[in-house]
């Protein structure tokens, strides 16, 4: 009880009054761990990130957890109620797949239709929820905030079923977010967005590759490569 009672209450202070809750850092780590494995196509991905989205959901809705000098983030802390509801499925989905003698997931390119289906589905949700959150109170621009939220929702779903286009989903996610957040003073998450927005770019490199490599070996025609991003991916 006391570990979580520092938890919860742990700052770490600037000067002018300015600070960050370790909550909000900690959570960020574990998103990163959590990318991490992900790039690497690693089950355990899936819990780790659980664990930063429960810190993170008590860190975006600061007021109604005592935090008064943090804004709320009704689309932020919303996706971490999401990211956990489709980490279940992800982690499920990846597990059985191992299970059944192969890898966690193979990235696969996803249709034309189904790319048409997803801007659809971010430019659309962002339409339709930003009324919803301006009227719950969330900060402005809310639009900006929407934007996030179902970037989120759509990448995390295409991560769970191994599309190398959620990569790109999350660089979208990323570029909106690092101002709202830098202007709603969450300074810790503001940074990781520009770690992400590096490290999503590497990851669908990652993935791209791990995908080439996979249909030239089922084509009988296998290139040799000394060296590779993807760690997980070896030479024949």
């Amino acid at each position: 009880m006391d570990l979580l009672q520092w938890l919860f209450h742990a700052r770490l202070e600037f000067g002018n009054g300015q600070f960050l809750l370790w909550r909000e850092v900690l959570g960020n780590v574990f998103g990163l761990l959590s990318a991490l494995g992900g790039m690497r196509r690693k089950v355990w991905a899936w819990p780790v990130g659980i664990v930063g989205n429960l810190l993170l959901l008590t860190v975006f809705l600061g007021s109604l957890f005592g935090e008064a000098d943090h804004v709320n983030l009704l689309g932020q802390a919303g996706r971490q109620i999401m990211f956990i509801a489709t980490s279940i499925y992800g982690w499920v989905r990846w597990r059985q797949a191992r299970n059944e003698g192969g890898t966690a997931v193979e990235p696969e390119w996803a249709s034309w239709g189904t790319r048409a289906l997803l801007v659809v589905a971010m430019v659309g949700g962002t339409a339709l929820l930003t009324p919803l959150f301006r009227a719950l109170g969330s900060y402005e621009p809310v639009w900006a905030d929407a934007w996030i939220f179902m970037g989120s929702l759509l990448a995390t779903y295409g991560m769970a079923k191994g599309w190398v286009e959620f990569w790109l989903i999350w660089v979208a996610v990323d570029v909106v977010g690092v101002p709202l957040l830098i202007s709603a003073g969450y300074w810790a998450s503001a940074f990781m967005y520009i770690f992400y927005g590096c490290f999503t770019a590497i990851g669908f490199v990652v993935w791209w590759r791990v995908r080439s490599r996979r249909v030239a070996g089922e084509g009988g025609a296998v290139s040799v490569e000394t060296a590779h991003l993807d760690p997980t991916v070896h030479r024949d």
